[in-house]
């Protein structure tokens, strides 16, 4: 199927839907992303590998549901499993749900820090939940995190988040207007990948710090050798706990995440998009000692830590992530996904070198990211001083041919990623890469 011409007469629908969606959505879009102007289209549906518009114009999906889409839009277990689910009831608060038991024992069995699972509705909701847990065991304020890592929307996460200049470590700014004040001192910031700023943060501050908490990978940022291994020693030595946020690396790097690929086992991590089957479900994992403060038979204890949400654990989430998890659990999944993203990693990075642009191709398992440097990022100054505008052009470019990333941000391959798919991305990319160069 090829991409409908620009002055196809179903151009004039689609603009009048862009307009509506303008009118009725702040900046016309649904979360914390937009897409240019001239490159907006109205999602019709979903296919494998693929994304329809409203026009029929198809795109090689590279976004993947900000990673949740493992097996790519719509596989058939997961949509059986939410149909029959729906049949027997959507939700069922205060009330645990089979799904739900059977999705906990499932993740307890893959997950190495799981003793238990306390569930929520979203990633974000776990890291917030994570971080209060962190400081109630502990009974310290502060929590410590890595300069341009994102953890969530709430406001305890969106601190030194996407700072346009290096933080004064280990101090650093909100990212968005609205969060009290009082937030920020509890907040940490550390450049990722540096060792010697934890442990100087750790010696000044120390005692009042309750937990480091960390995306094993960081956006495209990969971790040095080491660099994990040592936060677990030295959240150790410091009494405190290591959270690894696992919302994108969970069940994407191995079905065991990022503990499991890395060999390094945190106190808690969080969970998002994929134990949901491509639905709303977050977990936090970990510690029996640290999730047992979440007992509703406690609440008006002193420790007692609020864990609650009408939507927790929701059934049809839960039914649909343990169809999710069936496919994983298939031997040679990982394998095969894996190796074909690293084929294709290479494949990109000949394209880019090819047409002379000076950028370089980074990524592991199944994630990728073309950044305008000279060498692979290792913090988020790194990331600062690439040419992000050349990035957003490149990225632009490619949407409007047909491969659909979010602009200046990381690009996460499915299962369902075939060699046609792949073949029509990297002829996209090349066209894309030709017109930037």
């Amino acid at each position: 199927m090829t991409a409908q011409a620009i002055d196809s007469p179903l151009r004039a629908e689609m603009q009048e839907e862009l307009a509506r969606m303008a009118q009725r959505l702040p900046g016309g879009a649904v979360g914390g992303y937009s897409l240019p102007e001239d490159c907006r289209f109205v999602a019709d549906r979903g296919e494998g590998p693929y994304i329809y518009d409203t026009e029929g114009k198809r795109y090689v999906d590279f976004v993947a549901g900000a990673g949740t889409l493992i097996l790519g839009h719509c596989p058939r277990p997961v949509t059986r499993a939410i149909q029959s689910q729906a049949e027997k009831g959507t939700v069922f608060f205060g009330t645990v749900s089979e799904p739900v038991i059977a999705l906990a024992d499932e993740l307890v069995r893959a997950i190495p820090c799981a003793e238990m699972v306390s569930f929520a509705t979203t990633g974000s909701e776990a890291t917030m939940y994570a971080m209060r847990l962190a400081r109630a065991f502990t009974r310290r304020n502060g929590i410590l995190k890595f300069e341009g890592a994102y953890h969530g929307n709430h406001d305890y996460a969106q601190v030194g988040t996407a700072p346009k200049a290096p933080s004064n470590y280990p101090s650093a700014l909100p990212d968005t207007a609205g969060i009290v004040p009082g937030v920020v001192p509890s907040l940490y910031v550390a450049p990722f990948n540096d060792l010697e700023a934890v442990e100087a943060i750790l010696r000044q501050h120390g005692r009042d710090i309750a937990a480091i908490i960390v995306e094993p990978i960081q956006r495209g940022i990969l971790p040095q050798p080491g660099f994990l291994e040592s936060l677990r020693e030295l959240t150790q030595r410091h009494d405190l706990l290591l959270i690894f946020d696992e919302v994108v690396t969970g069940f994407r790097l191995a079905y065991g995440g990022a503990q499991e690929y890395f060999g390094v086992v945190p106190d808690l991590a969080t969970f998002g998009k994929i134990i949901g089957g491509g639905l709303a479900l977050g977990a936090v994992a970990g510690r029996r000692d640290v999730l047992l403060a979440s007992n509703p038979a406690d609440r008006g204890r002193e420790g007692f830590v609020l864990v609650n949400g009408t939507q927790h654990g929701n059934p049809i989430a839960s039914a649909a992530g343990l169809a999710m998890l069936d496919q994983l659990r298939k031997p040679g999944f990982y394998e095969k996904l894996n190796d074909m993203s690293a084929t294709f990693r290479e494949e990109v990075s000949a394209i880019v070198m090819h047409a002379r642009l000076p950028a370089v191709v980074t990524g592991i398992a199944s994630l990728w990211h073309v950044v305008f440097a000279q060498q692979a990022p290792v913090s988020h100054v790194d990331m600062m001083r690439s040419d992000m505008a050349r990035l957003r052009a490149f990225d632009a470019e490619l949407i409007r041919q047909g491969v659909l990333v979010l602009p200046g941000v990381r690009r996460i391959n499915t299962a369902t990623h075939d060699a046609t798919a792949l073949s029509l991305a990297a002829e996209g990319i090349a066209r894309a890469a030709s017109k930037v160069r």
